[in-house]
């Protein structure tokens, strides 16, 4: 049995199948007028928001995702047409099993690839958002006592708006300079200063 016609088929299809998605990610996908990150936050330099939630996990990278299984198939293809042209493993016997082995090995080293990269990701917004105890921080929409405002801070250069409750429960109107003193969720926790 001649495999070189599927292991064509396979390549292109992946190739295809990853120009389209690169084409339709650039001409449809980018059309906002800021950037927004993981966690909510912006920065368009106007306002943002930020949530901590611990238990929020950042969406992962799938073993199941359409960019791994992409990578198997095109991977798989070429492998295939590779080995079909030497004499050794000209065989369908030998250059299947040994496809899918190539395959396999891209598609985990994709897979790898995007899950560093969502973990760093990941990462570094958990650690800013751990430094914001002791920021300080400007009510901008006052809290009632036992109720939720709202807060405007600067951190890195860029400004947010968090949804704000006063730490001991009490009111805190418009415009007072507080102290951000925890994050639980996305509810910031502030004390005047």
């Amino acid at each position: 049995m001649d495999l070189s016609l599927v292991y064509l088929t396979c390549f292109g299809i992946g190739l295809l199948f990853t120009f389209v998605t690169a084409f339709i990610s650039h001409h449809f996908g980018a059309g906002h007028s800021h950037i927004e990150f993981s966690h909510g936050m912006h920065t368009d330099g106007a306002h943002g928001h930020a949530e901590a939630d611990s238990s929020h996990d950042m969406p992962g990278f799938s073993v199941v995702s359409p960019v791994v299984i992409t990578s198997f198939v095109t991977a798989f293809g070429g492998f295939g047409m590779m080995l079909c042209k030497i004499p050794a493993t000209e065989s369908a016997w030998l250059s299947a099993p040994l496809s899918v082995l190539g395959g396999l090995g891209v598609a985990a080293g994709v897979l790898w690839l995007f899950r560093a990269i969502f973990r760093h990701t990941q990462a570094s917004s958990e650690s800013r958002v751990a430094t914001l105890p002791g920021l300080s921080a400007m009510i901008i929409t006052p809290i009632p006592a036992g109720g939720v405002g709202e807060i405007a801070y600067v951190q890195a250069g860029s400004r947010y708006t968090a949804p704000a409750r006063g730490e001991k429960g009490t009111a805190i109107s418009n415009g007072t300079t507080v102290k951000i003193t925890r994050v639980l969720g996305t509810q910031f926790y502030v004390s005047e200063e």
